[in-house]
């Protein structure tokens, strides 16, 4: 899916990249398969503000979304490939030979009318669920399981994908999206191809009303701010602030965040960095 500029003939447009939506084939979402969704605002039960820059954004219904692909042997038609205001990705509604209707992650380059499966059946073809013991070596999958039966929980945003590098014992190898290569059980499952939308960080909103829209409010730098409300904050001019750090002191660029004892630790080959 290719990406649209605009002429200028407003500010807010001078700068814009948006992608095109021509592939997209339904304006409108599959209304059973779709629940309310409320906002906090970055709120808690009490009231209190306890994530900043979220708040306003348009209406939306959240979209249920098949991550197990658990309907194993039946085949399902490609209905339309729709957008999800709720995630990056675009989502595909599938329509299975026995009536039933199912939303997924709309892989790159499946069109409307394509044939899918998911389980032992299945072919390694762009956009069937396959177990790690059946994918070939190589290959480019995604919306992959970390546990069996629990639905993916991996490279699920716009335009990733993990590859396929081997097997050991019960294990497959996987190299993820960030660099980590790690250990999945060969029981769960992943689906072929690429995540659509591979444009999607080439967009530029253009405008801050843009982000308003989307549910964003506006972020004020940390050496903007004075010292009783940021580590970085106070100096005399221009300060630097000093170290990078988070509102709460935790240190960017290189401190280690991730629990030493948590057990999936072992699964890993090598780390992202």
């Amino acid at each position: 899916m290719a990406i649209k500029k605009f002429s200028p003939t407003t500010p807010g447009l001078r700068t814009k990249v948006n992608i095109d939506f021509s592939d997209l084939t339904a304006s409108k979402p599959e209304k059973s398969l779709t629940v309310g969704i409320g906002k906090s605002g970055g709120r808690n039960r009490t009231g209190k503000m306890t994530m900043r820059q979220l708040g306003g954004g348009a209406k939306r219904r959240y979209r249920v979304i098949d991550f197990r692909r658990d309907k194993e042997g039946i085949p399902g038609k490609v209905a339309t490939i729709e957008y999800d205001p709720n995630r990056s990705a675009f989502i595909a509604l599938i329509a299975y030979a026995d009536g039933e209707k199912r939303y997924i992650l709309a892989p790159d380059k499946v069109k409307v009318g394509d044939m899918l499966m998911s389980g032992s059946q299945a072919t390694p073809d762009n956009g069937n669920a396959l177990y790690f013991s059946a994918i070939p070596l190589g290959a480019d999958i995604h919306a992959i399981e970390m546990s069996p039966g629990k639905g993916a929980a991996l490279a699920r945003s716009a335009g990733t994908y993990a590859t396929m590098m081997g097997r050991e014992g019960k294990y497959a190898i996987i190299k993820l999206p960030s660099g980590e290569v790690r250990k999945v059980l060969l029981t769960c499952k992943a689906v072929m191809g690429r995540v659509s939308n591979p444009d999607h960080g080439q967009q530029v909103m253009g405008k801050a009303g843009k982000n308003r829209w989307m549910g964003k409010r506006p972020r004020v730098r940390g050496v903007a701010m004075n010292p009783v409300d940021h580590p970085m904050g106070g100096g005399e001019g221009r300060a630097s602030g000093g170290h990078p750090r988070s509102r709460t002191g935790i240190m960017a660029k290189g401190e280690k965040t991730r629990n030493v004892k948590k057990a999936s630790s072992k699964l890993i080959i090598s780390k992202r960095k």
